[in-house]
């Protein structure tokens, strides 16, 4: 029997931030096991406040979060910051140790994870984001592209059910952003990415929801959404000069 439990259901999120400033009017979203969801709209949005409710590192609004069928609180804290793996948008947030190697096994380490099983896990991950030669280089000799390689390996060495991506393509050049896009489409994880680069959304993601003044202002096929010129101007979102989305094949759904 197929589970049908989605990835990702968010219900009626709303918040406020301690000096009044209300951030999400009640959001609501539901994102399958597999599907790679681009999250899009202009600065201001609330984009960042909902992503952090994602794995609870933001909590006391109003509304649900539920991870795979678990609800977002702090009886199943550990377990929902396993499944949700944040990929920040710099990757020196995230890398601190001496050693690539050290890095990607910091996570599952702490978890308790050691031995062979460990260094199984590091290799996997590596090898998934094509950067297995590099496990024994110091993160800051890797270029910036390498780098955000590794922050995503860091993820997936915890096996995350959802992997979050805040502007995965910022500051890449074109070989590193088509690297990256090859390894986010092979990933058997459900994506939710976080970006203003709206050729890169229609590149990667069947799929987007546009966030606008705290509630999901639009939800459907990606191309769909870039090509109604009102709805974008509606919510501040441009297209580089002379793009036509509707002259480009839409992201491949995961079969």
């Amino acid at each position: 029997m197929t589970d049908v439990t989605p990835s990702l259901d968010v219900a009626g999120l709303a918040f406020a931030y301690p000096d009044g400033h209300q951030a999400l009017f009640g959001v609501d979203f539901s994102i399958a096991r597999g599907e790679r969801v681009a999250l899009l709209g202009p600065n201001g949005a609330g984009k960042t406040t909902l992503v952090l409710h994602l794995n609870g590192i933001l909590t006391g609004g109003t509304g649900t979060v539920r991870v795979a069928g678990l609800r977002v609180g702090r009886q199943h804290m550990a377990e929902i910051r396993r499944r949700v793996g944040i990929v920040f948008q710099d990757p020196d947030d995230q890398l601190f140790m001496p050693t690539v190697r050290e890095d990607v096994a910091f996570g599952p380490a702490a978890a308790g994870l050691k031995g062979p099983e460990l260094e199984q896990r590091v290799d996997r991950a590596l090898e998934r984001v094509g950067m297995a030669e590099f496990k024994d280089r110091p993160p800051h000799h890797l270029s910036f592209g390498q780098r955000r390689r590794v922050a995503v390996a860091t993820v997936l060495a915890m096996e995350p059910e959802i992997l979050v991506l805040d502007e995965p393509s910022s500051n890449l050049d074109p070989a590193s952003r088509r690297e990256l896009a090859d390894i986010l489409r092979s990933l058997d994880v459900t994506v939710l990415m976080v970006t203003h680069d709206l050729p890169y959304a229609l590149e990667l993601c069947p799929r987007s929801l546009i966030l606008s003044e705290g509630v999901i202002a639009a939800d459907g096929p990606t191309g769909e959404l870039l090509s109604d010129e009102e709805l974008m101007r509606a919510h501040r979102l441009e297209l580089p000069f002379g793009f036509d989305p509707r002259a480009v094949p839409a992201a491949p759904a995961r079969p």
